[in-house]
C-alpha cells in the first residue's frame, strides 16, 4: 500500500542520497510527455521541501521547454538492490542558467561536470513511497563516463554551439530557455 507525506525526512532523503539514478517526468499542457532518466552525482536534497538537480548538456532539452510552460514534475527512484521501494516527489519547478541569480550559490553543491546546462529546482509538495516489489534487482557497476568525455572534448564553446544547435526547441517546437 501507497503512503503519502508532506516533506523528505532524514529516511527518505537517506534514501534518495543512495540512488545512482532517478526519471524526471514533464509535460506540457498539450503535445509529449517526457521522462527523463539521470545519472552522476547530480541531485541535492535542499530541505524537508526542495531539491535541486544539475541537468546535463543532452541531445534534448524537454525538461525545460515543460517547465517554461507548466511547472509541474515529479522525480522518481527506485530501490534496484536492497529493500524494494519506489519514492516519487511531486511539485513544481524552475529552471536556473548559468546567467540567472541563484547559480552561483547552487552550482557550488555539485562536483565540476563539464555539460553543466541548468539547475532545476523543485519545492515539493507531495512525497509518495510504493512497495516496489516488482522492481527488478540490478547490480550497480558504476557511473558512464561518455557524457563527461563528450563535453571534455567539445569544449566550453563547442558546448555553447551545441545548445544553439540542438538545445533551443523541444520535440514540440517549444522554446527551452536555453
Amino acid at each position: 500500500m501507497g503512503k503519502q507525506f508532506t516533506d523528505i525526512d532524514a529516511a527518505r532523503q537517506a534514501f534518495i542520497e543512495q540512488q545512482p539514478l532517478f526519471f524526471v517526468g514533464t509535460a506540457a499542457a498539450d503535445g509529449r510527455v517526457n521522462v527523463s532518466p539521470k545519472g552522476l552525482d547530480t541531485l541535492r536534497v535542499l530541505g524537508p521541501n526542495q531539491v535541486v538537480w544539475l541537468n546535463l548538456t543532452g541531445s534534448g532539452n524537454e525538461t525545460a521547454a515543460h517547465l517554461r510552460e507548466l511547472n509541474r514534475i515529479t522525480l522518481m527512484f527506485c530501490a534496484f538492490e536492497g529493500k524494494p521501494n519506489i519514492m516519487r516527489l511531486y511539485g513544481t519547478a524552475a529552471v536556473l542558467h548559468p546567467r540567472d541569480a541563484g547559480w552561483d550559490e547552487l552550482i557550488g553543491l555539485f562536483p565540476d561536470l563539464p555539460g553543466a546546462r541548468q539547475l532545476v529546482v523543485v519545492d515539493v509538495d507531495l512525497v509518495t513511497t510504493a512497495c516496489g516489489f516488482a522492481v527488478p534487482l540490478l547490480d550497480y557497476q558504476g557511473e558512464r563516463q561518455e557524457l563527461n568525455r563528450s563535453m571534455e572534448k567539445k569544449g566550453p564553446d563547442g558546448v555553447r554551439d551545441y545548445w544553439q544547435q540542438r538545445n533551443q526547441l523541444s520535440l514540440d517546437g517549444r522554446p527551452t530557455g536555453i
